[in-house]
């Protein structure tokens, strides 16, 4: 497939305070905890690119210290006390907010470095964004604050949907509760009805979008949350089996044949968490690291993907468009 850039935003990228390199001069590599629901994959090596263009090198000077849940989100307490135990120098939590959680409760020295899609003062993680406080910091990549627009654009591309289901996982509670009452504001205006199915597994998804199918339900938008993001291709598939227009919170749903998404540059958020874990390595205090937030939002459709749905992409929001995969 060939993907064409229709335009692109003007990246900031703050300036940091020189500190001292207090890693780079220990004898023993630096060591840092990751802490995740699935195992290792290709856009958690932006993490890695991170740390490494900071001067931390894995197998060099810095150990990475890996636990996987493997979708239990039961073990992720125990998990991260096993990283607490390892007495890591910081721990890597990004993905949600159950990940953020699972490590604040393990510890309240160690510095934790999240990602979530919402806002980490509504829901408790941290003070404020200009002040954290505490020993938690990272990045709010706003994919649930965006919620509107994502939804306008799908409604743009489908202006007779009158009805969307909005899939969300139930494990994660408290984005879970942001992420609807978001979606509910943001449809109200739109005249469409919400459904949202609160899903656990992946098995939850087939049954999700099998109900999607007998209630008619038009459209479907795919939640924040790391289950989503590691069942990608059994979303695209499930969409496609059922011929529902599906918007996504990010361009690999996009790229691997998803309708379209809207939202922060997901990538761009793991390089960002492993720069600031870098910098915690050098001697910051998360308590006085900003909370970043995306720089640049994408819009990205697929064209091909929408000819297979019956879907004529009107050329006004092809103009929006920022890339365009045909």
């Amino acid at each position: 497939m060939k993907a064409v850039r229709r335009r692109s935003f003007i990246q900031g990228i703050a300036a940091s305070a020189a500190w001292p390199t207090v890693a780079r001069t220990q004898t023993k590599p630096a060591v840092v905890g990751w802490l995740n629901v699935r195992p290792r994959s290709p856009v958690f090596d932006e993490l890695v690119h991170g740390l490494r263009d900071a001067g931390f090198v894995e197998g060099q000077n810095l150990i990475i210290e890996y636990r996987s849940a493997d979708d239990r989100f039961d073990r992720l307490p125990e998990l991260a006390a096993e990283l607490v135990q390892q007495k890591v120098s910081v721990i890597a939590a990004p993905g949600s907010m159950v990940l953020a959680d699972a490590a604040r409760r393990a510890t309240s020295t160690i510095p934790i470095v999240f990602m979530i899609g919402s806002d980490p003062v509504e829901i408790g993680l941290v003070e404020s964004l200009a002040h954290p406080g505490g020993n938690l910091t990272g990045v709010a990549y706003l994919n649930v604050e965006v919620a509107a627009k994502r939804f306008e654009l799908l409604h743009k591309l489908v202006p007779e949907a009158k009805s969307i289901a909005l899939l969300v996982h139930r494990e994660n509670l408290l984005e879970t509760q942001v992420q609807i009452r978001n979606a509910e504001a943001a449809v109200k205006p739109l005249g469409m009805r919400l459904r949202a199915f609160e899903v656990g597994s992946p098995n939850d998804l087939d049954v999700a979008f099998a109900t999607v199918a007998e209630e008619h339900i038009d459209a479907v938008h795919i939640g924040v949350d790391a289950l989503f993001g590691t069942n990608r291709a059994r979303l695209i598939g499930l969409a496609a089996r059922y011929r529902v227009p599906t918007s996504y919170p990010w361009r690999e749903f996009t790229a691997e044949g998803g309708l379209m998404n809207y939202g922060a540059i997901i990538r761009e958020q793991f390089y960002q968490v492993g720069s600031y874990a870098a910098r915690i390595l050098n001697g910051e205090k998360p308590a006085d690291m900003p909370v970043q937030r995306p720089t640049r939002l994408e819009f990205v459709l697929n064209l091909k993907t929408a000819r297979a749905l019956g879907i004529e992409v009107q050329p006004s929001l092809l103009s929006l468009a920022d890339e365009v995969i045909e």
